[in-house]
């Protein structure tokens, strides 16, 4: 992929050193860096002293206008079609902002908290859910009497698989899942663009992607068995930016040359090489406490109630109390929806056909825990990431116990039925 540039490359690192911090292998989890970035920006712009250095650092912007930055990747979010994303910015009536700061939030970004805290909260709750379309029902921080200021972006995502999968109940034998049964979408494809092996140095990465409308991309990527979910996450975002040599799908090897993939040489009525994807059906939900990991951040020094941090926002002295971050990402058959809503409260400071030709059958399959990332497919921007450690399982009644699946089939461990 290797787009990017330097903002694009301060945003995905925010991403991967946030997975290194919170996920972890037993645990489906689902995070927005691009939904963070933009409010680190303004923050970092209404900073002074140590909380201003430790914020753009977090960010990548230690010179330079951190507003024009924060202003710069909102309007590449809001140049992919499958993306709507908005920023909203509310303060205590008797909160006077600086005019430098606050003038150059967007317009319509503005709010007032009326110092009802069930009032306001309801309101904030209304933003999340209209900015998301449903996705997140509520701000992920609770107002109350002490609230001086609320700052949240929000991020949906919705995308149409170019080809769509289909889905059904499959056993799975053996591995983390083995034993269940789980919905599994499946298609078949003649083109090996798609599927491509990273040589990593934790080894090699299959990388399927999964192209769809809006200008999106969704990456799946499996590592070896005992390989952590930061460390897959951070070498597929290596891969994509071109750090690593790649192999495509049609230059492997027979046999078994990367997690999950098998090539053989099958009889085929169709000219044509082909591959097989089976994926499960997922779905993630996270809530992110940001001041558990302030350093991703750059907000230990900015979390210190006893002084201000903001004298660029405020004349108020204002410290930074909640920061935290409600995430959602479904994979189905037809298509992939995310969405990201992020808020700061700041408070005061205190069967096969007839065989004619030999073909390359590819088959790709993710039976186990694996990471994924939503690319935005100009820029390289990574809106969502995640690690997926369990699948959707298959609720249809009186679905007999999977069985060991029988050596030769050519779906491995998928329908030992």
């Amino acid at each position: 992929m290797a787009r990017g540039g330097p903002l694009i490359d301060a945003a995905n690192a925010l991403t991967v050193r946030w997975a290194a911090a919170v996920c972890s292998p037993a645990q489906s989890t689902v995070l927005s860096g691009a939904g963070v970035w933009p409010l680190l920006g303004l923050l970092a712009a209404g900073a002074a002293g140590p909380g201003e250095r430790e914020l753009r650092q977090a960010i990548g912007v230690t010179s330079g206008d951190p507003i024009d930055a924060a202003e710069s990747l909102l309007e590449e979010m809001a140049s992919a079609p499958a993306v709507q994303s908005a920023l909203g910015l509310w303060t205590a009536r008797r909160l006077r902002l600086n005019p430098q700061w606050a003038g150059r939030l967007p317009a319509g970004t503005r709010g007032e908290l009326t110092g009802d805290p069930g009032r306001d909260q309801e309101l904030l709750n209304a933003w999340a859910r209209e900015r998301t379309d449903g996705l997140i029902p509520a701000m992920p921080v609770e107002v109350d009497a002490a609230t001086r200021l609320v700052l949240a972006g929000a991020l949906a995502i919705r995308t149409t698989w170019d080809e769509p999968f289909s889905e059904f109940p499959t056993p799975l034998t053996d591995g983390p899942w083995g034993g269940r049964w789980i919905v599994a979408l499946s298609r078949t494809v003649r083109t090996m663009h798609d599927l491509q092996v990273a040589d990593t140095p934790g080894g090699p990465l299959t990388m399927l992607r999964v192209t769809g409308s809006g200008d999106l991309d969704v990456h799946l990527l499996l590592g070896g068995p005992a390989r952590m979910p930061g460390d897959v996450l951070a070498a597929g975002v290596a891969a994509l930016a071109g750090r690593c040599s790649l192999t495509g799908g049609d230059a492997l090897p027979e046999g078994e040359p990367a997690p999950g993939v098998v090539v053989r040489t099958m009889e085929s009525a169709v000219l044509g090489d082909v591959m097989n994807q089976m994926v499960p059906r997922f779905t993630v939900t996270s809530s992110h406490d940001l001041l558990a990991t302030p350093q991703v951040f750059g907000l230990q020094s900015v979390m210190d109630t006893a002084r201000g941090h903001f004298p660029g926002i405020s004349a108020e002295p204002l410290a930074i109390d909640q920061a935290r971050q409600n995430v959602r990402a479904s994979f189905q058959a037809r298509g992939f929806e995310a969405a990201a809503v992020t808020a700061f409260a700041a408070t005061v400071g205190s069967a096969p056909p007839v065989a004619t030709v030999k073909v390359k059958y590819v088959q790709v399959c993710f039976d186990r825990p694996f990471a994924f990332l939503a690319v935005h497919r100009t820029s390289g921007l990574i809106l969502v990431a995640g690690w997926v450690a369990e699948a959707d399982e298959a609720a249809v009644p009186g679905l007999p116990s999977p069985r060991p699946a029988r050596p030769g089939r050519p779906f491995g461990r998928w329908g030992g039925s």
